[in-house]
């Protein structure tokens, strides 16, 4: 049932985390194609995959770059829409540039991102799309306004598109993750400061759960993440659509 062989998937914020994790387990099974788009371009091109690889280096905010993949990918059965950044600070002190930043990846790429899939599974018989939310899009979370409001839109995003294409065989689920081991996290100053002050990874991925949530909800690996994805991908979810998966060890209850 998590047979891909022979099948083409999209998967945008390819270049590092989850989508790089999607990436290399869909090449396991089998995956024919994989279109992958990321603005690291040095990052598609370092991934060492299997199968047949077609890489778009690019800002997923521009309508232009989706018109060029939609004009070149005659054929798609799975996507993920993947790509997003993150900040936090407080409503108050938030600039409307950085709003508009962070939603502008987030949900405008989203968006595009979805609308292109769509129309192309449409046309060719695809099977299934996720979208990568948050679990700060399904539970408030103080300092998280930008971040969280764009991961929100998500979810809702993917449900009225699974409504729409209920007709076309299309199935459209959301994944909102709680804290998963990726360079979102492990990129920021902040987290160098807690590494060299704790002395060690696992304790600087410990106490930032712990900042970030006041209790000691762990982070979980990519690579496991990426198997909940992709068995929402498969035939083995072949009746679960406007969904959201949380995956945060209860963080959200």
């Amino acid at each position: 049932m998590a047979d891909f062989s022979g099948r083409t998937a999209l998967i945008t914020g390819a270049a590092s985390g989850i989508g790089t994790a999607v990436a290399r387990r869909l090449d396991a099974q089998g995956i024919g194609e994989l279109v992958l788009v990321d603005i690291d371009a040095a990052g598609l091109e370092a991934l060492e995959l299997s199968c047949r690889v077609r890489c778009h280096a690019g800002d997923v905010a521009d309508p232009a770059l989706w018109d060029r993949i939609e004009a070149g990918l005659p054929r798609l059965d799975h996507a993920l829409i993947n790509a997003g950044i993150a900040d936090g600070g407080p409503i108050t002190e938030t600039g409307f540039a950085e709003w508009r930043r962070i939603l502008s990846v987030n949900l405008d790429g989203a968006f595009l991102a979805l609308r292109t899939a769509l129309r192309v599974m449409q046309r060719s018989g695809g099977r299934s799309v996720v979208l990568t939310s948050s679990a700060a899009g399904v539970k408030p979370v103080a300092f998280s306004g930008t971040y969280g409001t764009s991961k929100a839109g998500i979810i809702h995003l993917a449900r009225v598109a699974a409504a729409e294409h209920l007709k076309d065989g299309i199935r459209v689920n959301a994944i909102a993750p709680g804290r998963v081991d990726t360079p979102i996290w492990t990129k920021t100053d902040h987290f160098r400061q807690l590494e060299a002050s704790l002395g060690s990874r696992e304790a600087a991925l410990e106490e930032l759960g712990r900042q970030a949530t006041g209790d000691a909800h762990g982070f979980i690996s990519a690579a496991t993440l990426a198997a909940q994805i992709g068995f929402l991908l498969s035939d083995a979810a072949a009746n679960i659509t406007g969904t959201v998966l949380a995956s945060d060890g209860g963080y959200t209850l």
